[in-house]
């Protein structure tokens, strides 16, 4: 069984489980003989799944690669990358939230800049999580059922806490000016592109209002990290650099657009570390 025909059986396999499992929820009366046939096919994929890993695994270490390394590329050839980064995001985002609860900061050496940004984003959120916490409220208080009531009860807190975690992400995963003059960009843990101080040819403060998403990336290069459809600080690079979107997807960009919440210190922190002179070059000789 190919590593392609197991990742079409895991992809057929999850939607056929949770049909299954809102029919029970919704109160449908399911045959036992579907039930049974499910559950069936289930297995047997899981089994499939097993054998292909196994295989992979197995090939990995014929070629000298060590066990961990043979597992890990096992599971990236067998797990999608939309798949593995969704779970990667789940668990930055929780890890974010304790590092918030401790008021703790993610990788800020001493002597960088921390640049934050969630300051647009911060009254939308905390909005959304008062929302969220009501409507949990009301329909723990509405729904009779007590199957019902406990799937919803734990959708929705887990919902809750995820609003906080991406808020909590982009409050202890702040942009970094390092003392060379490279740049850290971030998005809580969706985003982290990083420039060395010479790929960085002029930065200057400059307010846009991009449309769309997070990140977007024009035809000629521009990448937009819009936070609450804004940017601050455009930063020309001498050279492109490689990115990675959220999912998964690379590009290039030549010019990269930003918010910062303090642009002219961000700004002036990248110009200054370019602009100093060596301390080697006022050495006498």
């Amino acid at each position: 069984m190919s590593a392609r025909i197991a990742r079409a059986a895991m992809w057929v396999m999850l939607p056929a489980e949770a049909a299954l499992l809102v029919c029970a929820v919704a109160g449908v009366r399911i045959p036992g003989a579907i039930f049974v046939g499910a559950e069936a096919l289930v297995t047997t994929v899981l089994a499939l799944e097993a054998v292909v890993v196994w295989r992979l695994y197995a090939a990995g270490r014929r070629t000298g690669v060590g066990r961990r390394d043979a597992v890990r590329k096992a599971l990236h050839t067998l797990v999608p990358v939309v798949a593995r980064r969704l779970v990667v995001h789940e668990i930055r985002a929780l890890h974010s939230l304790g590092l918030w609860v401790l008021r703790r900061r993610h990788q800020v050496p001493d002597d960088a800049l921390a640049v934050a940004y969630a300051g647009p984003q911060a009254a939308m959120m905390y909005g959304l999580f008062f929302v969220s916490v009501v409507e949990t409220t009301l329909l723990a208080l509405v729904i009779p059922w007590p199957l019902v009531h406990a799937i919803l009860l734990v959708v929705d807190v887990y919902g809750v806490v995820q609003i906080l975690a991406l808020h909590a992400g982009s409050v202890v995963r702040p942009h970094v000016v390092g003392p060379d003059g490279s740049l850290r960009l971030r998005y809580g843990g969706l985003f982290d592109l990083r420039v060395p101080a010479d790929a960085i040819a002029a930065a200057r403060v400059e307010r846009r209002y991009p449309h769309g998403g997070l990140v977007q990336l024009s035809a000629d290069g521009v990448l937009d990290l819009a936070v609450g459809s804004q940017t601050t600080v455009t930063v020309k690079l001498a050279e492109p650099v490689e990115f990675v979107r959220p999912l998964g997807a690379r590009g290039f960009a030549r010019t990269l657009r930003f918010h910062a919440d303090d642009p002219s210190e961000t700004v002036a922190a990248l110009t200054r570390a370019h602009t100093d002179p060596s301390p080697c070059r006022n050495q006498p000789v």
